[in-house]
C-alpha cells in the first residue's frame, strides 16, 4: 500500500516557486470570474451626480446596466486586473508562505500569530504591485467611462494627473487589506484545521473554510472600501469636492456628510457577493494548483 502523501509538504525544496506559481493562476481565476459583480460594487460606492447612475440593488443594477449599456458593459477593465492579479497574488502567497514558515505557522498547535503576521506581510507586498491596476479597472468600471482600453487609461490619468493618481489610495488600500488579509487568512486557517484535521487536500475543505473568511473580512472592511472608491475614481467625478479629495481621512468626511452611517455600507451586498465565491475560488484554486504542482515536481525527483 502505498505511503499517505501530505500535499502542503510536497516536496520542501519546491516550496516558493510552487506556492507563487499557484497564488498567481488562483489570483486570475477569483478575479476574472467574479469581475461582473465587482463592477456593479465600484458602481454602488461612487457618489454619482447623475440619477441614472444611482442604483437600489444588485438585481437593479445589473438589470439597468445590462439594458442600456450591454454586457459587455460588466466587463470593461477586466485586463486590468487579469495583467495585476497573477504576479499581484504570486507575490501575495510567495509572501504568505514564506512569512509564515519564518514564523512558524507550519507547527502543529493554533499558530495565529505567525498566520496574522503573514498575511498582513502578504498584502503590503502585493499591493504595492496591485494598486495601479485597481486604479485602472475602477476607472473603466464607472458610469459612461471614457476608457476602453487599459493602457489608453493608464496614459491619460499618468498625463492628466501623474504618477501620485495610482497610489493616493494606497494608504487606504493597506488599512483594507491589512485586516482583510489578516482576517482571512486566520479565519480560513482556523476553519481549515476544524474540517480538515489530516491536512489532506480536500475541495469541499478549502471551499467551505474560503468562503466563510471570505465574508467576515467582506464585512468588516467594507466601510474603508467604499473610501477607497472615491480615492481612485475621484478623477473621473463630475464633483468639485470628490475631485480634491487627497486622503482617506477626507473621502470618510464626505461619505458621513452626505450618507450617515448608511454610507459606509455602500456597496456591502456585491462586496460580500463578490468575496465569498472569490475567495472560496481562490483558496481552492491555490490549493490544487499547489498540490498539482508539487506533485508533478515530485515525480520528477
Amino acid at each position: 500500500m502505498a505511503e499517505e502523501v501530505d500535499y502542503e509538504s510536497l516536496p520542501p525544496n519546491a516550496g516558493l516557486a510552487v506556492n507563487m506559481l499557484a497564488g498567481a493562476l488562483a489570483g486570475i481565476s477569483e478575479h476574472a470570474v467574479m469581475y461582473p459583480i465587482d463592477s456593479i460594487k465600484t458602481r454602488m460606492q461612487v457618489f454619482a451626480t447623475s440619477p441614472v447612475a444611482v442604483y437600489t440593488g444588485v438585481g437593479n443594477a445589473f438589470t439597468r446596466i445590462s439594458s442600456t449599456e450591454g454586457l459587455r458593459a460588466l466587463w470593461r477593465g477586466v485586463w486590468s486586473v487579469v495583467l495585476g492579479a497573477g504576479p499581484a497574488h504570486a507575490v501575495h502567497f510567495g509572501t504568505l508562505e514564506a512569512v509564515k514558515e519564518l514564523m512558524g505557522g507550519n507547527q502543529v498547535g493554533n499558530q495565529w500569530l505567525a498566520t496574522s503576521v503573514a498575511g498582513a506581510s502578504a498584502t503590503t507586498a502585493a499591493d504595492a504591485l496591485m494598486n495601479p491596476f485597481d486604479v485602472i479597472k475602477q476607472r473603466m468600471q464607472v458610469h459612461k467611462s471614457e476608457f476602453r482600453s487599459v493602457f489608453t487609461c493608464a496614459r491619460v490619468v499618468y498625463r492628466n494627473e501623474g504618477l501620485a493618481a495610482f497610489y493616493v489610495s494606497y494608504p487606504t488600500t493597506l488599512a483594507i487589506s491589512i485586516p482583510f488579509n489578516a482576517i482571512q487568512f486566520t479565519v480560513y486557517e482556523q476553519v481549515k484545521r476544524i474540517l480538515n484535521p489530516r491536512h489532506e487536500y480536500s475541495p469541499t475543505t478549502h471551499i467551505t473554510a474560503g468562503a466563510i473568511a471570505g465574508a467576515v473580512a467582506a464585512a468588516v472592511t467594507t466601510p474603508l472600501d467604499v473610501a477607497k472608491t472615491i480615492l481612485q475614481t475621484r478623477g473621473t467625478s463630475q464633483d468639485a469636492e470628490i475631485r480634491s479629495v487627497r486622503g482617506m481621512a477626507d473621502a470618510l468626511k464626505i461619505i458621513w456628510t452626505r450618507d450617515g452611517i448608511k454610507g459606509f455600507g455602500r456597496g456591502l451586498t456585491p462586496r460580500v457577493l463578490t468575496t465569498v465565491p472569490s475567495t472560496a475560488l481562490c483558496w481552492l484554486s491555490y490549493e490544487f494548483f499547489k498540490a498539482a504542482i508539487r506533485s508533478d515536481t515530485s515525480g520528477c525527483n
